[in-house]
């Protein structure tokens, strides 16, 4: 409730209430308090832990992947109760993304539309903030883009460099092919080029000595059948996890006070995309009789949402959009009503 009516009051009203400007300054603020994290706000419980594609996690509520694209802040979200992190979108050469503004809260809706375009200082520049950190407390995962200046094309080796750069970092690797905000991305989920994309990876990672977890993440807007298509291909080139999902391109669920900004182009997050998401979570388990492990994430804005998506057949969780309208609370919350 402070959070909600005092600190996020505050927040939303900052640098003239610029979303993208208050994201950076929070981040800012977080990383001068890195040296703080000792002093954790983890929810600790044997029952909270699980192994999931081979890693071990204190806790099932990570940091999903857009929040802190670069790792400037790494130490501090284990600190909030983050069971685990993803950095990135990051592409194999630094970019500066779409142009500003780019980043918009639909506060009726509790939503986000962002058209960010993987905006990021470079894998290279990630392995070397990673190297000097010298490692995190819990699970560290690295999605994975493709550089907006490579041709599509040409995706398939802009993956694989990215990976090299960073393969001793990560515990597992994400690979987004499905944000909106980068032209052609999507298409990478079809068949013939996912196929192409992931023999790729893997024999990229035999190269590299040591397999590490490889995970697709996959849009909402697929229809059943494209899911189903994609999870052969997953099935065939030994994808370890999914990640579901990212965000849409529908406006569908907004409040009427939003649809002014629901004109605007990006994918949206938040509490419209909650049923989606679900739908998509319960069709791979049931697809997969539950034996891909699934990461949710897409509308978790507190307790019951996060039993929803794990009823659904999550095995972990991710939020974003939930923290920033919910406040670091939200991850306390969820894990302290998952204990038995």
């Amino acid at each position: 409730m402070v959070y909600r009516q005092v600190v996020r009051r505050a927040l939303f009203r900052l640098h003239g209430g610029d979303a993208e400007r208050v994201h950076e300054t929070t981040l800012g603020v977080l990383a001068r308090l890195s040296p703080l994290a000792k002093v954790s706000a983890a929810v600790r419980h044997p029952s909270l832990e699980r192994t999931v594609f081979g890693v071990r996690f204190p806790n099932p509520v990570g940091l999903a992947a857009g929040l802190d694209k670069d790792g400037r802040a790494l130490p501090a979200w284990p600190a909030l109760g983050f069971g685990f992190v993803e950095v990135g979108t990051v592409t194999r050469h630094p970019q500066p993304g779409n142009p500003r503004p780019r980043l918009y809260r639909l506060r009726a809706s509790e939503a986000i539309i962002n058209r960010m375009g993987f905006n990021n200082e470079g894998a290279q520049e990630l392995a070397n903030r990673l190297e000097r950190l010298g490692g995190l407390s819990v699970p560290l995962g690295i999605s994975l883009g493709k550089s907006k200046v490579t041709p599509v094309e040409r995706a398939v080796e802009d993956y694989r460099a990215s990976l090299r750069a960073l393969h001793r970092h990560g515990d597992y690797f994400a690979i987004n092919i499905s944000s909106p905000n980068t032209p052609g991305l999507r298409g990478l989920q079809d068949r013939a080029a996912l196929t192409e994309l992931l023999s790729a990876l893997n024999e990229e990672m035999a190269a590299l000595g040591a397999r590490k977890p490889l995970l697709v993440k996959i849009a909402p807007d697929l229809t059943d059948a494209a899911i189903g298509e994609l999870l052969q291909v997953c099935a065939e080139h030994r994808v370890d996890g999914l990640i579901a999902t990212n965000t849409t391109l529908s406006r569908e669920g907004l409040a009427p006070a939003d649809r002014a900004l629901a004109e605007q182009a990006g994918g949206l997050s938040g509490r419209p995309l909650a049923a989606r998401a679900r739908e998509v979570v319960r069709f791979v388990s049931r697809e997969t009789a539950g034996k891909l492990p699934i990461i949710g994430v897409g509308g978790i804005a507190g307790p019951d949402d996060a039993k929803r998506m794990l009823d659904a057949g999550a095995s972990l969780l991710q939020v974003y959009t939930g923290f920033i309208y919910e406040g670091p609370g939200l991850v306390r919350r969820i894990n302290k009503s998952l204990i038995p």
